[in-house]
């Protein structure tokens, strides 16, 4: 934690630091999956009234990512932001976009401290929104709450790190390793809790993508459908080579009301491409490669970084999963464990590769254990 050479605070705490980061962290995460390309940040304005701390501010990002969360609870604090300590969870930006730099507002509206959970590695800032509010004066302490903001941000770290979102592969798995019937055929396999849980990663991803075989196999919605939510479904993204997604399918004929994208080859025939967009769908290009020259995922993350995407969701079938898997692209695994079995000639959730694979001491490293009803969530991140 690194704190400005400034005294720190004369009636702050590092228990109320947390307290309000806590809070801070919390607004963020109400935004995840409305603001891409811009993270979901959140800001909380504390003033000190009668020797009290009280929020006088406190917002996320706004939907599409402008303006960002620091100007919003600056003008709901209004002359309380004065004297203030705003606790944020990404460091202020400092340069100009499409909107003022947000180390200006603060500056401008008197703020005494700036708390902020990480440093932004955007080439852009790293570091330089904090080396101006210190040059204004202003007391600056970095790393409260670093580590759940790093999880919170891990799509934009990982979008203006490496060119590409961060991925969430998610499963549902049977007593016996298996995720569809014999056909392949859907098969439901958790619990309404689960399924609830399922539905809250959907919200606060950008994008969700499945693979042409569950198109095909389970003709998918793929919205959000929890209750106060409905309005937070991500885009829809089929990896479709040779674009053969049936006109007839429930995302291309609601491809108008929730944004649907079909990832083809370079290849792949025109007329059918035409064919899609006419029903609202947007047809993309990516590149064949590896053994099976299908479409290289590598290439597909770099075209959903370019195009903004922070926060991917992997919910396609076995051969999805294990395409993801075996590329090496996969940032964290919710595995939903159900007590039902589907039998022996049920298809296995990775196409056959052993599940336990996941479980390995090298790769990834097990964060959350939950029990949802009578299925068991197990999330891993990747070390």
């Amino acid at each position: 934690m690194s704190v400005s050479p400034l005294s720190a605070h004369p009636v702050t705490s590092p228990e109320e630091d947390e307290r309000f980061m806590a809070e801070a962290l919390k607004v963020g995460q109400s935004g995840l999956g409305r603001t891409w390309p811009n993270p979901s940040v959140g800001a909380v304005v504390v003033q000190h009234l009668d020797g009290r701390p009280h929020i006088v501010g406190a917002a996320a990002t706004a939907p599409t990512g402008r303006p960002h969360a620091e100007p919003i609870a600056l003008a709901q604090a209004g002359e309380a932001a004065r004297g203030s300590t705003l606790y944020v969870t990404l460091e202020p930006c400092s340069h100009h976009g499409r909107t003022p730099p947000c180390a200006g507002a603060v500056i401008a509206a008197g703020v005494r401290r700036v708390v902020a959970a990480i440093e932004d590695p955007d080439h852009r800032v790293k570091g330089r929104g904090v080396a101006r509010l210190r040059a204004a004066g202003i007391w600056v302490t970095v790393g409260v709450g670093a580590e759940q903001a790093l999880a919170d941000h891990a799509g934009h770290i990982r979008r203006v790190t490496e060119g590409r979102p961060h991925v969430l592969l998610k499963m549902a798995v049977s007593a016996d390793g298996k995720a569809a019937l014999a056909g392949p055929r859907p098969a439901v396999v958790t619990g309404p809790e689960a399924r609830a849980r399922a539905h809250l990663m959907r919200a606060h991803a950008d994008a969700i993508l499945v693979g042409l075989g569950t198109v095909t196999a389970d003709d998918p919605m793929l919205t959000c459908r929890l209750e106060g939510h409905e309005d937070r479904s991500p885009v829809r993204l089929v990896l479709d080579s040779g674009l053969d997604i049936p006109l007839e399918s429930a995302l291309v004929r609601t491809a108008c009301d929730v944004p649907v994208w079909v990832i083809a080859a370079e290849d792949a025939p025109a007329e059918r491409a035409a064919a899609l967009m006419e029903k609202g769908v947007e047809v993309l290009r990516a590149p064949r490669g590896g053994v099976e020259d299908r479409l290289y995922l590598p290439a597909v993350l770099k075209l959903l970084g370019l195009l903004g995407i922070t926060r991917l969701m992997v919910e396609g079938g076995p051969a999805t999963a294990a395409a993801f898997l075996e590329a090496g692209l996969v940032d964290e695994v919710a595995v939903f464990h159900s007590p039902v079995l589907l039998g022996p000639d049920a298809y296995h959730a990775l196409a056959g590769r052993p599940l336990g694979r996941l479980f390995a001491p090298v790769g990834f490293a097990e964060v959350e254990r939950a029990e949802l009803g009578a299925d068991r969530l197990v999330r891993l991140w990747r070390r």
